[in-house]
């Protein structure tokens, strides 16, 4: 049976030495939208993990919705990275970027010229985001129209090829939680009139060209795909019919043999139970290797690679505050309590100070 310290090859790119993956991690400590000195810091020190996914980097910047979130489509974004992957190297460990594009979930204040950010449709999303200003209104957005997609795949292949510049070893599309893909896939905020909008097969259309063309600029042995199908982040609201929707996502995708398929299961953050869905069977339509995320216990994770529930569990909010959650997990050791008055924001504190194992 597969165990979850075994090393497993993901593709010709991607040789890991265990199947515990760092989920992404929002932490807002890029000013200037350069990951810096702590950064490199905090992801060395977690590179025991199988595989480090990045926090969401914009591939654009129009794509930003956050406060100090990085960037990676500059030249200066990528020398910043290629310092982190460096270190991450060093230490035996693999990274791959999280390619981003929140969509709706930003503010004026974050887009060029201070205009409306894009979506699918105009619909505004109910919530708020952190600005230099404090917490704010995410603003009203304005329809992608369809002569600009194919300037928003571009900017997703350049993102790709300046990860890989970067040092990264993979990439991994962000499809999920309610972000500009995502707004995309469901009906519950797409309602195009384009070939973009309406049958779930045109609703699919952006993302299925969007991974087609990463994997042919890339290499599809770099390529991942995060989903989140009927989490309600970000005011995305329920599709109609997700396990159709997403089946459909994944059969679309499988002739591509992308290096790995990864789910959050059930609400992000929150209840795995949230609504019903047949993860099983998204699994089985992709084809590939798939990573379980959301809510896993030390225990759980063990199952699901040993019952073949899974290849992979990613861990986010563990790894906060274990940046040595691996060997932690190994010896059933126990695990810190993060400080969630760090989380986003700040300096070191709650960043690269939470202690290793004594050795």
């Amino acid at each position: 049976m597969p165990n979850l310290f075994d090393p497993v090859k993901l593709s010709n790119e991607l040789d890991l030495a265990n199947r515990i993956v760092m989920a992404p991690l929002t932490r807002s400590r890029s000013q200037g939208l350069l990951p810096g000195e702590l950064a490199v810091e905090y992801y060395r020190q977690r590179a025991g993990a199988g595989l480090i996914i990045s926090e969401g980097t914009q591939i654009t910047a129009d794509g930003q919705g956050y406060l100090d979130t990085p960037g990676l489509h500059t030249p200066e974004q990528v020398a910043a990275w290629k310092r982190v992957t460096d270190a991450v190297h060093a230490e035996g460990g693999k990274i791959a970027a999280q390619l981003w594009h929140v969509g709706r979930i930003s503010h004026v204040s974050f887009q060029p010229d201070r205009q409306a950010p894009i979506s699918s449709s105009d619909k505004p999303a109910a919530g708020k985001t952190f600005t230099s200003e404090g917490f704010v209104d995410v603003s009203a957005p304005r329809a992608l129209k369809t002569e600009e997609i194919p300037g928003l795949i571009a900017a997703y292949v350049h993102s790709a090829r300046c990860a890989v510049e970067a040092g990264f070893d993979a990439v991994e599309v962000h499809s999920a939680n309610g972000y500009l893909l995502d707004q995309f896939l469901r009906d519950s905020v797409n309602d195009r009139k384009d070939g973009y909008g309406g049958s779930i097969e045109n609703r699919a259309r952006l993302l299925v060209e969007v991974m087609t063309a990463v994997a042919g600029a890339i290499g599809a042995g770099r390529t991942g795909l995060r989903l989140s199908p009927v989490t309600p982040s970000n005011d995305i609201g329920q599709d109609s019919n997700p396990q159709a929707l997403f089946e459909h996502v994944a059969r679309q995708l499988a002739p591509l043999k992308l290096a790995f398929l990864h789910v959050v299961e059930g609400q992000t953050g929150g209840p795995r139970d949230i609504a019903p869905f047949d993860y099983a069977a998204l699994r089985q339509a992709f084809g590939g290797t798939y990573i379980a995320n959301n809510g896993y216990t030390r225990e759980m994770a063990i199952a699901a690679v040993a019952e073949g529930k899974a290849d992979l569990v990613a861990f986010g909010r563990d790894f906060i505050a274990n940046p040595d959650l691996v060997r932690r997990l190994k010896l059933n050791a126990p695990l810190q309590k993060i400080d969630s008055a760090t989380l986003y924001g700040g300096d070191a504190k709650g960043y690269t100070d939470y202690p290793a194992l004594a050795a």
